[in-house]
């Protein structure tokens, strides 16, 4: 009995332990930043953009739209999860610039949601 009462003390401290998390300094988050900054930054850099997505541009192509100018955006079809976005709706995008030779830059979206 003693040695069952040892072995689940063990077992739970262990447990315990496994299941702990950090508790400390978060990384800053990202500052939100424009559609017409965001065409001048490197290539890879992470933006964090709020406009609308005006239409379909096929092929998982979008246009996005914010105060200060428009991109393409690339939206993954399973990135969506289900979530329906209208042109109207305000939108928060976390993506990367994608800058390509000879080709107009785009966002190349990680996740986004609806404000």
């Amino acid at each position: 009995m003693k040695k069952t009462a040892l072995l689940l003390l063990s077992w739970c401290i262990c447990s315990g332990v496994a299941m702990a998390g950090f508790d400390g300094p978060r990384a800053p988050s990202l500052a939100p930043t424009t559609v017409q900054q965001a065409l001048t930054m490197r290539d890879d850099t992470v933006v964090v953009l709020t406009g609308h997505i005006v239409h379909s541009l096929g092929d998982e192509k979008y246009l996005f739209r914010d105060d200060s100018g428009e991109v393409i955006i690339e939206i993954d079809d399973e990135d969506w999860r289900g979530v329906t976005v209208k042109p109207e709706d305000l939108v928060e995008i976390v993506g990367k610039v994608d800058k390509e030779f000879m080709e107009r830059t785009k966002i190349d979206v990680e996740t986004f949601s609806i404000k």
